[in-house]
């Protein structure tokens, strides 16, 4: 997709597409992480919402993570304070299986688990519109759902306690963030009425993202426009030097905030030392995040292993439940490459030849955009490839431990997607509520 420079300004298309919601959809709530983006889009939808709409209420939805800054939880109780009765709030306190990349031994936390009370990183608010196991409305929620899950799930129950009319959640993504997010825009499959920002969830729910085409430099230009108030945690991160795209507001324990660890010890060192007795290995990766026994940069391994010894040996120490997890997928790759092989340029195919690699070509791959020549690999696995500079991309038993090291559960660096595993569990929710769906 091209981008295309309309007429109107990023705030005149807001207007056009919150004009166009509010005419198409019943019921509307805003997810509210505590982020810019969505704080920034909560204040929009409410000032349209008083301006055009004044005798309609929309939902706010939170769900806290438990494990945050200080200063997040406060600008969230701000906002709460200041909106409650003008909106329908739901502050969810519930637990839910959450992705750590942290431990080696587990790979999920839950936040609000009500066996580790003891433990919390921070009290329950007790607020009135706070949701949680003695104050639970939600007739969807399953105990320690995942997180992803509990989401959705709340979509599905708000439409069915709010006359079961059509409903859409408003979302602050943007294309801008991250290619995965760009992606996901141009790639709809399912948009509601050719809109590439609104896809469908369940029976008449469906999710908006509003402000899908606007940068952060569009985000920021609103609140100081409009004199919104903001979550002042980004004020920390400018002070303490981080780039916009490292300031991320997000459970410290999954895959993209694991590396800003260290910052809690110096911004909140008071929610530090509870994180560190929260979840295995918060501590270890604050030491070690950015050094080898991460798996980051160039690893070692020990003396007298071969890294597929060190590999084995490695899987050895593991729970069973991980341990299958990765070799299921090391399985997965061995194969790969044995039968159908991986797209590779043509350097990179001469420079493995010139290595005295056993390889061969097989036809074209059809995951390139280029159409590279498919490359298969005959007889062992290379323990590394250490000796070929063009590509990391080729298997080894270095890849796969590398893996490990790095808590990669998903196995992100030997080319596995999150997008697959999170589509095996939508596809199973929506089998499971299928019946139920075609009921109502």
């Amino acid at each position: 997709m091209v981008r295309e420079y309309m007429e109107q300004n990023v705030y005149e298309a807001l207007q056009d597409r919150l004009h166009y919601l509010f005419e198409e959809f019943d019921n509307i709530y805003v997810s509210f992480s505590g982020g810019k983006d969505s704080g920034l889009l909560l204040n929009l939808v409410l000032d349209y919402q008083k301006r055009y709409w004044p005798r309609r209420k929309v939902g706010v939805f939170h769900q806290d993570f438990e494990a945050q800054y200080t200063v997040t939880t406060e600008y969230v109780e701000r906002t709460f304070e200041r909106i409650k009765k003008e909106v329908h709030p739901y502050w969810v306190c519930l637990p839910m299986a959450t992705r750590t990349a942290l431990s080696s031994y587990e790979m999920y936390w839950y936040p609000w688990d009500d066996t580790k009370k003891d433990i919390w990183v921070r009290k329950m608010p007790d607020e009135d519109y706070v949701i949680n196991l003695e104050n639970n409305p939600i007739s969807t929620y399953h105990y320690k759902m995942h997180q992803e899950d509990l989401a959705r799930q709340f979509g599905r129950w708000y439409r069915m306690s709010h006359g079961n009319r059509k409903t859409v959640c408003l979302l602050g993504m943007r294309a801008d963030e991250s290619l995965q997010r760009y992606n996901g825009f141009v790639n709809k499959k399912y948009g509601y009425e050719g809109n590439c920002w609104i896809t469908r969830q369940f029976k008449d729910v469906w999710c908006a993202s509003p402000l899908y085409d606007w940068s952060s430099a569009d985000v920021w230009h609103a609140n100081y426009l409009f004199n919104y108030d903001y979550n002042h945690l980004y004020d920390l991160y400018y002070m303490a030097g981080l780039k916009v795209s490292q300031m991320r507001v997000a459970s410290p324990f999954n895959d993209y905030s694991k590396d800003a660890l260290n910052l809690y010890r110096v911004i909140d060192p008071e929610i530090w030392v509870k994180l560190v007795g929260r979840v295995r290995g918060a501590n270890f990766a604050n030491i070690y995040g950015r050094t080898k026994a991460m798996g980051y940069r160039n690893i070692t391994m020990p003396e007298g292993h071969t890294w597929k010894s060190y590999t084995l040996f490695l899987l050895d120490t593991l729970p069973a439940r991980l341990r299958n997890n990765y070799i299921k997928k090391f399985k997965t790759s061995i194969e790969f490459w044995h039968k159908t092989g991986g797209g590779l340029d043509e350097g990179t195919i001469l420079e493995l030849e010139r290595h005295g690699y056993k390889i061969r070509r097989n036809g074209v791959s059809n995951y390139t955009a280029s159409k590279k020549t498919r490359v298969i690999f005959e007889g062992n696995i290379p323990d590394d490839t250490d000796d070929i500079k063009t590509t990391k991309d080729i298997p080894s038993w270095k890849r796969m431990c590398y893996c490990i090291l790095k808590n990669d559960h998903l196995c992100r660096f030997m080319g596995f997607g999150m997008s697959k595993q999170q589509k095996k569990r939508l596809d199973i929710i929506q089998n499971k509520y299928r019946s139920i769906e075609y009921i109502e």
